[in-house]
């Protein structure tokens, strides 16, 4: 198989995702996050927040939706059945609130061979409705098993 290198660079239409008060307190339940701010309105609003304060982690909700779109691009050439999670890292430059409007964009940012492991990374851009930037994220995805040609 011959990497589709000439991908890198390759965008992908936004996805928008409405940040839910409901779902700011339920993922902070499931991941424990106990910090007031993620549960409980008055407190968020006497620290001067305008809503609910989603965790940082919340990024995979409203970025991770752009998984999909990316990794089940034909153009890719993905085999699934032997793809695993390399790695996933974020910079946060802003907070979320509920009643945020997140729009998250995709870039093909690597794809490489080593042996025979085939690594493809993307970057993911989320701003809000405000047009700031709230997280950029990275992805790694590694297919094994490609053979080198």
């Amino acid at each position: 198989m011959v990497l589709p290198t000439d991908k890198i660079g390759k965008t992908y239409p936004a996805l928008d995702y409405a940040v839910g008060r409901e779902k700011i307190r339920e993922y902070a339940a499931a991941v424990g996050e106990t910090n007031p701010l993620h549960h409980d309105l008055e407190a968020a609003r006497a620290a001067g927040y305008a809503d609910l304060v989603a965790p940082p982690m919340f990024a995979v909700v409203y970025a991770g939706r752009m998984l999909g779109p990316v990794l089940f691009d034909p153009e890719l050439q993905i085999n699934f059945a032997m793809l695993v999670h390399g790695a996933q890292g974020f910079r946060w430059s802003g907070l979320v609130v509920a009643g945020d409007e997140i729009s998250t964009t995709a870039e093909i940012t690597d794809i490489r061979q080593r042996s025979e492991l085939a690594f493809y990374e993307f970057q993911t851009t989320s701003i809000n409705q405000l047009g700031d930037a709230v997280c950029v994220g990275t992805w790694t995805n590694i297919v094994r098993g490609v053979s080198a040609e």
